[in-house]
This record gives structure tokens, sequence and C-alpha cells, in this order.
């Protein structure tokens, strides 16, 4: 028992960082618990028995996750975890579990995103992902480098520091609250785009919307239709600056943002990713800004 409480955020990082759901990670969470319970005799390596373990649950869980996300109505996107504004890991954090990865993420292959997970989130060797997965180390190697490849080239090119990254996320709330247009338009890229995530359970735009007046005038529409009721509060998701929005108390969305450098080095906005669909935020029932979600995926250094 002991053993697993050890190493049970690194078994909820993996299954988070493979099937981007707070609630099936938690699930496979209790099946790798399950499984650990009934295993007899010592364990030489827990953590690799447990990264094994998990990794074998997610692998098997993604066959059906791709069937759900064909039916999905809408842009899918992951579910979030929020922290509070001054959490000390959330940047270490943010490399390995940004809802911007975790989308990229899905376009790899089951395989090429356990071995990916496994190396570049939690530092596991080749030799080690290899014994996990029933393959040669050789072949781990290979699929690793293909999966940081397409993963490197589609990744944005501008990593934007933590504190520029909230002063323009704040600015942008601010604009918002305040009306702003013109502001709005000063700190969103040309380009920019925003997908909209309700699964069809709750309204959204069906489509990405692009264009940097496009979207201003669509967060405004938004905000509008939320009425008196609605408050925006500055947050970290995954790990990254990002805003959560409650109606009457209640959680209704949670965005975050992406960046390009503009002029003078400043960032822009050139991407906004909010999930709506009820269903991906019941974890955050009843949570307050300022609260931390109950499932926290740790990083690698968790697994020693």
């Amino acid at each position: 028992m002991v053993a697993f409480e050890q190493h049970r955020r690194m078994v909820f990082g993996i299954a988070y960082r493979m099937l981007g759901s707070v609630a099936d990670a938690e699930d496979l969470v209790q099946d790798t618990w399950l499984r650990w319970s009934r295993a007899t005799g010592p364990v030489a390596s827990p953590a690799g028995f447990l990264a094994r373990t998990v990794t074998n649950l997610a692998l098997n869980r993604l066959d059906s996750a791709a069937v759900r996300r064909e039916a999905y109505v809408g842009p899918w996107l992951p579910e979030p975890l929020v922290t509070e504004p001054d959490a000390t890991d959330g940047v270490e954090r943010a490399e390995t579990v940004s809802l911007a990865l975790l989308v990229l993420l899905e376009n790899l292959s089951p395989l090429e995103r356990a071995v990916f997970v496994l190396k570049e989130a939690f530092a596991f060797s080749y030799q080690e992902i290899a014994e996990a997965l029933d393959r040669t180390e050789v072949a781990c190697r290979q699929i690793g480098s293909r999966a940081r490849a397409h993963v490197r080239a589609r990744r944005p090119r501008y990593d934007a520091p933590p504190e520029l990254r909230r002063r323009a996320t704040d600015e942008f709330l601010a604009a918002c609250v305040g009306g702003d247009l013109n502001r709005m338009l000063e700190l969103l890229a040309p380009d920019v785009t925003t997908w909209s995530d309700g699964g069809g359970v709750i309204r959204a735009a069906l489509r990405p919307v692009a264009g940097a007046e496009n979207v201003a005038r669509f967060t405004l529409g938004v905000l509008r239709q939320l009425g008196e009721g609605a408050a925006v509060h500055p947050v970290l998701v995954n790990g990254e600056a990002g805003l959560l929005v409650t109606v009457d108390g209640a959680v209704d969305s949670v965005s975050v943002f992406d960046f390009v450098e503009g002029p003078g080095g400043t960032p822009l906005i050139s991407a906004i990713r909010a999930v709506r669909n009820p269903h991906k935020l019941g974890h955050l029932t009843g949570a307050a800004p300022g609260t931390t979600s109950a499932a926290d995926p740790a990083p690698g250094t968790d697994r020693a």
C-alpha cells in the first residue's frame, strides 16, 4: 500500500496524458491498484510495475476512446486540470501536460503516445519502456524518435515566459470584461483561432473560429450571453495561465491560451481553447478560485 501511494501521482499522470480525461485516468488508477494488490511476491521495481500496468490499461482504453471521439459533436479538447495561480510546480508540469500538447498527442498512434509519455514526461529509459510495452529497446527508440519529430513539427516555436503569459492573459481578461474590442485586437495575433468544446451538451461553436476580429467578437458575445452572474477568475490550466468562468458560482468553462511572439517580443494570443462540456468539468464542481482539483498529474520526478 505504501509503495503504491508513493507512485499514485505518477500512475494518474501517465493515464491522464494518455487519455486526456480526468475521469478515465482516475478509473485507471483504481484498476492499477487492484492489479497491484493482487501481485504475489516482492516487486523489484514498483515504479516499473505500475507504469507498465497503467500504460497497457490506457492502451486498451484508447481503442474505445477513439470510437467515441469519431462521434463527438464539435471540437474535442482534453479535460482541464485547474490549480492555483501561484502553484509552485506549475511551470515544470506545463512542459509535458499542457492542453496544446495533449491535443498534439492525439495525432500520434497509441504506441507512439505511450513511448512519448513514458520517456518525455517521466524520464523512463528506453530499456524500461521496452519492458513495459513488450517491445525491443531498438524499436522503442525508433518509435520515440518518430513521436518527438511529429510533436516538434507541430509545436509552437515561441515559448513565452510564464510571467508574460500571465500578464497577457490578465490584460485580455480586463479587455473582455471592459468590452474593449480595440484592446482585445491588440492582444490577439491576426490569425488567432479559438476552439470551444461543448460536446453537444451545452452551446458552443461547432467549428473553430479564426481571425482576430471574429475571435474578439465571438468572445464578447459569449460573455454577454452568460449574463450578470458571470465571473472570470485567473487560474492555472494544466500548469499554464488560464481563465475559469463561473456563473452564479458554478463552473461554466475553463480556457487556456497559446502565444506567438509579437512586436518588441511581446506575446500575442495565437490560440484559445475553451472547455465548456459539463461532463469534462465535473471534477471541478463546487471548486472556487484557488481550489486545486483532486487529481494532479505529477512530473517524472515522482517515479523514483
